[in-house]
Parts: structure tokens; sequence; C-alpha cells
């Protein structure tokens, strides 16, 4: 990486986000024991707590995928290199990121020592993306109009050599889902590509809290083989774009070289119209950096592992036992009336470090319980998001908990959709724009394009900034490029993005 992660288990010093942003996201992760460095370059491996994220991400969008008659398959990891070649323009665009196997063993040299051997016939790329191997099978599987729509997603890992990497948002292995649709009309398929990049969109702002700006990618950024790609953009704290989800309308650029056909209702051979779409753990990074602050991760109460802590308060070894029970009580109380997970932490020690530590790990709602709290019948409820406290009695504690959670995940959503709000501007001049996008709080540029690559690239090359998307919402006014000054009915969002 980068920057290494905190190496130390005892030491989860944050930076603060002022001082050093990059370092505060890495000390977020560490203090989060979310990931961690592994002796391979340019991967990571994802701790329990990152991978239990993961997993309420998948429980999520698997359902939403099944409610839309999407089903899982999975497909080889490595894929014959001519099937690359078969697109062209979807090899070039990942050529450079290919991981390449080119033997089928290893063996010992004569000076003991262990060398690839085996050299295969044709070399076999792991896979940076499944287009190719997948669609080679849909020829296989598709005949006639009754074999669609063909709708899978796989869950799986991909490779993609990267050179810079950072935990969650840039590794050279990462896991995803990936969608792939077949379909008989254009219709059909460019639906299905709105309808799954809504879905991405429902996903993000519903359950991750994060407000999205649904759009489309230009020709330079689009996906590599794809007739348009369109995506979700989110802003970090930091003001840069982040994609999160993308769903890519591919015509009949795979359906052609895959042979991909069909008999229509007339007994006519056809080429189907297909789609692909993905997310990936990057998910992950984007709820890191929209939320998190300079005490540790935040974690919105829909994706949380577990929503409420309940750290039991003793002073005396004859209370433990007793507060611990009532604390036990407590929680499932609210596990079965407030529907949430929540968890009991009963180990010895102070409860200092032990607030601390959830602080860090980001647990939405903390409950502290002691002797005075039982004899009271009251206990005391801290939130994450903003640090309050507040007194609830323990026969009203189920009703309590869900109102502070369902309060939190709007607050949360609220606060990003405010400072994304703050942070985009609405420039005409070039100048104005080039001079807020090399600013220390630069953040999103609305402003009209022309359509004209040069243009794009011109920006790219004086600012770093990118086109982000051409928003699907919106007005579609009389404008002018900002770059050229030409006359353009298009708005796009320019950023810096990770």
């Amino acid at each position: 990486m980068d920057k290494k992660i905190q190496e130390q288990e005892s030491d989860y010093a944050i930076t603060p986000r002022a001082v050093d942003y990059s370092q505060w996201y890495l000390d977020v992760i560490a203090a989060g024991e979310l990931a961690d460095n592994s002796p391979v370059r340019g991967c990571m491996v994802i701790r329990p707590n990152g991978y239990a994220i993961w997993e309420n991400m998948q429980k999520i969008l698997d359902s939403s995928f099944k409610a839309k008659g999407v089903r899982n398959a999975y497909f080889p990891l490595l894929i014959p290199k001519s099937f690359f070649e078969k697109e062209a323009e979807h090899v070039e665009g990942f050529a450079k990121e290919c991981a390449v196997v080119t033997h089928h063993r290893l063996a010992l040299d004569d000076k003991k020592k262990l060398e690839p051997a085996g050299l295969l016939d044709e070399p076999l790329i792991i896979r940076p993306t499944s287009e190719t191997i997948i669609y080679s099978m849909y020829a296989k599987w598709v005949h006639s109009f009754r074999d669609l729509p063909l709708l899978l997603n796989q869950w799986a890992n991909v490779v993609r050599w990267e050179m810079r990497t950072r935990p969650f948002l840039r590794t050279t292995e990462f896991l995803w889902q990936e969608g792939h649709t077949a379909h008989a009309a254009k219709e059909e398929a460019d639906a299905t590509t709105l309808q799954m990049i809504e879905v991405y969109q429902e996903f993000f702002e519903k359950y991750l809290a994060i407000p999205v700006i649904k759009g489309i990618k230009s020709e330079s950024e689009k996906f590599a083989g794809a007739v348009y790609t369109t995506c979700v953009e989110a802003m970090m704290q930091d003001g840069k774009a982040l994609q999160v989800g993308t769903s890519h309308m591919l015509g009949q650029n795979f359906a052609k070289p895959f042979d991909v056909k069909f008999t229509d209702k007339n007994g006519q051979p056809q080429y189907v119209w297909q789609t692909s779409w993905g997310i990936s753990t990057r998910a992950i990074g984007a709820l890191i950096m929209v939320h998190s602050d300079d005490k540790g991760l935040i974690l919105p109460p829909k994706i949380a592992p577990i929503a409420v802590v309940v750290v039991p308060i003793w002073n005396k070894d004859s209370e433990m036992v007793g507060v611990i029970e009532q604390a036990k009580q407590a929680a499932a109380q609210i596990s079965s009336q407030a529907g949430c997970v929540v968890y009991v932490d009963e180990r010895e020690g102070r409860p200092g470090p032990k607030f601390y530590e959830w602080e860090r790990k980001g647990i939405p709602l903390r409950i502290e319980i002691g002797p005075a709290e039982i004899a009271n019948k009251k206990v005391v409820i801290v939130r994450r998001d903003l640090g309050d406290k507040a007194i609830a009695p323990l026969a009203d504690l189920p009703a309590k908990i869900k109102e502070l959670l369902e309060s939190m995940q709007i607050n949360l959503y609220e606060r990003a959709m405010q400072y994304r709000e703050k942070m985009t501007k609405a420039i005409d001049s070039y100048d104005e724009m080039k001079t807020f996008l090399s600013g220390k709080d630069s953040g999103f540029v609305t402003a009209g394009w022309c359509g004209n690559a040069e243009c794009e690239a011109k920006v790219k090359t004086e600012t770093t900034a990118t086109i982000r998307c051409l928003p699907l919402q919106q007005d579609h006014k009389p404008g002018k490029c900002i770059v050229c000054g030409q006359e353009t009915t298009d708005t796009v969002i320019f950023a810096k993005a990770y």
C-alpha cells in the first residue's frame, strides 16, 4: 500500500483529517480492524470486521437482484488469452492491468530452487472482469427466443494489476459482484441497464446513507467495450469523487465476436443484446470516507454488523453477575423487539477502554448499564454519529433504540448530502473552474460541456479533474461549454477522483 496501515495492534492513534486525509483513512481502517496489509504487494487482508460489512452488503444486493429475476452462477477465474482478443476495445482497455498465467507447475532446478515449468499452450488471464468467459458460455446456452432473457450474477474476486493501491478503494485483488444479462431486444437491454443502476442508487442511499449522483459516463470514461456506461458517483469528505457502481449497455459488441445468437419468433437468427453491471468492496471504502470522523469509523445502522453494544459496568466483583444478567436481558429484549443485532461486552476490564474501542469500530449505539441504572430502571444510550447521550427507561428500551437507529440513519444521509451540496459549485468560467479545482477545498463542479473529447482532455491535463458523469436528472437548458464556449444543453460534473 502507499502508506502502511499501522502494524501495532495496540496503536490506534488516528491522524486528524485536516492534517493528513490519506493517513486518516488508513488509520480508521486500522482502528476499526477492517483490513491489514498482506505479504503480496497491492493486496489486502479483509479482517472479520470488514468482511462482516461486505456480507451485509451481499445480503442486501443479492435480495435486490433476485427480486429482479437474477440468479447466481460461478465462472472460471482463468480466461484464455484468445477470448480477450475477440473484442478489440475490451482488450485494449484491460491489457495493461492483466495478470497472466504462463506455466502449469513448479519444478526444482539444479540449485534446488523452484522455477516455473510446463509452459501452457495458451496463456491464461486471471480475470479482470468476466464478460469474455461468460459470453463464451452464453453462446452454448442461448438458442431460441425462449432462452431469453438470461439474467445471471456472480460473486467473485478479480485481479487488476495496480501500481498505486489503497485499501478497499484500489487493490490488485478485490471482491465484487458482476451481473451479466442477454436480451432479445435492444429496448430490454437499455431498460435493464437503467434498472440496475437504480438498484445501486437505492442500495447506497437507503442502506449506506450515501447520496449518489446517477449519470452516464463520457466516451473516454465508459467501460471498455460498452456502447454506454451508467454510473453512481459519491463525494468523499475531501471533496473527491468515487465511482461506486456501474451498469453497462454492451449492445451487440460481445454477442457478435462470441456468436451469441438466438432464433427469433419468425425463425430468423439474431444476435442478443447484453448488459453487465457491478459494485465491489470499494463500497466499504466509500462508507469509511463519507461518514467517519477523527474518532474512527461510523457505520450507518442499516449496514452495521452490530447495531448496538451493551457495556455492563460494575465496581465490585459482587455486582458483576447481576449487572451482566441485566445487560443480557436488555440485549435480548432489544434484539427481539427492535429487530437488530446486539452485542453484550462482558469482558473484564475498565469501561473507558471499551467505550473507546466500540467508538473507533463505529458501532451505532452504545448502552451503559450498571448498578445505578438497574436501581433507577434507566440506562444511558450514546449515539456514535452525534455523541449525544440519552436516558431511557428499561421498559421502553426497544422502542427508544429503534427510534435512535432510524434517526441516525437519516442524519448520516442528510449530513452527507448537505456536505455535497456545500462542496458543489455551478461555474461558467473556465479560469474560475481551474482555480476552484486546484484549491484545498475543491469539490464538484457542474458546468456545460459540448461533448468534444478535446475539451474533456484539456480539463484533465490542466486540472487532473475528469468528467464524472452527465447526470441523468437535468433540465438540458441552453448553455455553453465551459472550455470552448460552444452552445450546449448538456451539464456535466467535473471533479478530482479516486
